[in-house]
């Protein structure tokens, strides 16, 4: 756990759900594909318990003044390229819209980095939508590269 003034990173818990799922439809991209509806979407506590119990992938959150207000994903790959390294996938970042325009999203993925190197990955990949030109423009200021093209195939 790290802590700066009221700010709090830690594990995600259970009962961040319903605000984590919020998080994750606040925009025109997540509203068309979450549920944020209560009583909570089973599955969301079922994809909840399988990262929770699986030592590769990690769920956290940022807390400030005991409230969530961001969230990330990491999941640490072993792969056979690059010699046998391991990656960090990051995924599913959100900052409250609340507390954009601070540097807190910056320092999460800054923080984040750091754990993939606690880790020994040798690389941290991310995807964002290309909808999110935003999104592309501050990955890109924290020194990522757009040096692959993703594909993906809905099922």
């Amino acid at each position: 756990m790290h802590k700066e003034s009221q700010r709090v990173y830690r594990d995600a818990i259970e009962a961040d759900l319903p605000a984590l799922v919020s998080m994750l439809a606040e925009d025109s991209l997540g509203a068309g594909r979450e549920d944020p509806s209560s009583p909570l979407n089973a599955r969301y506590l079922e994809a909840f318990r399988a990262i929770d119990a699986d030592p590769n992938n990690s769920l956290t959150v940022v807390e400030e003044n005991g409230k969530p207000v961001g969230m990330l994903q990491l999941t640490f790959i072993p792969y056979l390229t690059h010699t046998g390294s391991w990656r960090c996938l990051v995924e599913g970042v959100r900052i409250h819209r609340d507390c954009r325009g601070r540097g807190l999203g910056g320092e999460f993925i800054r923080w984040a980095i750091e754990r993939a190197r606690e880790r020994e990955c040798s690389i941290v990949q991310l995807t964002s939508d290309k909808q999110r030109p935003g999104a592309l423009r501050f990955y890109e200021s924290l020194g990522f590269t757009a040096s692959h093209e993703g594909f993906k195939l809905r099922l």
